[in-house]
């Protein structure tokens, strides 16, 4: 007889409160290191606290995964309670966390770490499917299996406001930004092979924008009905999120549309008004 099992992912996932309770996932969170000052990504420390504190003194936090040390005594609490552990991390192309996670595993037993190939809430569609899979009485040896599976049917994307936060975190030119600005360009990022880069870059008003690139991200998709993400890094209207969440219904056809805050990780990286659709494809 297989043992229950627990779904665990790192904080990257950004799921909210809410969804992480209803469906009993367990969350292990990076660092946030700012100055002296260091958080826990997802629970004592706000990108909108992080962008207030970034126009004060142009300052962008520090993020680090968690050790092996971390992770092995994260997984134990579950091990030795009698269960075994599917846990999800941020793709290993961007983050040491799920390396961490493995060699952790190595040193218990019914322990299968997956690398998502994902980061936010495209990880949290992985970690949802885990537990739902969990609830239909799958072993987790079996649920690690689906869940790898399934990560090239994964859509995650996003677009963004502003370059000025990719810029100071030195992943474009200052000459590209200002190009950008000027040009009112507006760059699609999206996963592939593990990997975040620019696809398709968009000119105009930011909320002309949204409507543009959730539009051609849905249509005449077959989208998996059970759950879409709206996920915003802040500073985004609710009227305008409002719209867009209907917008999303009408293209998807999905049963639910989970409207989520980014944590630090990706916010730190993409700024304010950054939005993503994120969903799994049939």
């Amino acid at each position: 007889m297989s043992k229950p099992v627990i779904i665990t992912a790192d904080s990257t996932a950004d799921l909210s409160a809410e969804l992480i309770a209803r469906y009993g996932i367990r969350i292990i969170p990076l660092t946030i290191t700012l100055g002296e000052d260091v958080f826990l990504d997802g629970q004592s420390f706000t990108p909108l606290e992080m962008y207030e504190r970034y126009r004060k003194d142009g300052t962008l936090p520090q993020t680090s995964a968690p050790g092996v040390q971390e992770f092995e005594e994260f997984f134990a609490t579950f091990v030795n309670a009698g269960y075994e552990v599917v846990h999800l991390d941020i793709s290993a192309e961007l983050s040491n966390s799920f390396n961490a996670a493995r060699l952790a595993a190595q040193e218990l037993e019914g322990v299968y770490p997956v690398d998502s190939r994902m980061l936010s809430t495209g990880v949290g569609l992985l970690a949802i499917e885990g537990a739902e899979c969990r609830d239909r009485g799958m072993s987790a040896a079996d649920i690690a299996q689906r869940l790898t599976g399934l990560i090239e049917k994964v859509s995650t994307s996003f677009v963004l406001d502003t370059l000025e936060f990719m810029r100071k975190g030195g992943r474009c030119s200052g000459v590209a930004a200002m190009a950008a600005n000027l040009l009112q360009l507006k760059p699609a990022l999206e996963m592939k092979d593990g990997k975040l880069g620019v696809y398709k870059k968009y000119r105009g008003s930011i909320v002309h924008v949204y409507k543009q690139y959730i539009t051609e991200r849905l249509k005449g998709k077959h989208v998996r009905p059970g759950h879409v993400f709206l996920t915003e890094s802040g500073e985004i209207d609710p009227e305008v999120i409002e719209e867009l969440t209907k917008l999303i219904y009408e293209l998807s056809g999905c049963e639910e549309v989970h409207h989520t805050l980014a944590g630090c990780t990706v916010s730190t990286h993409c700024g304010p008004k950054t939005l993503g659709v994120l969903f799994i494809e049939e």
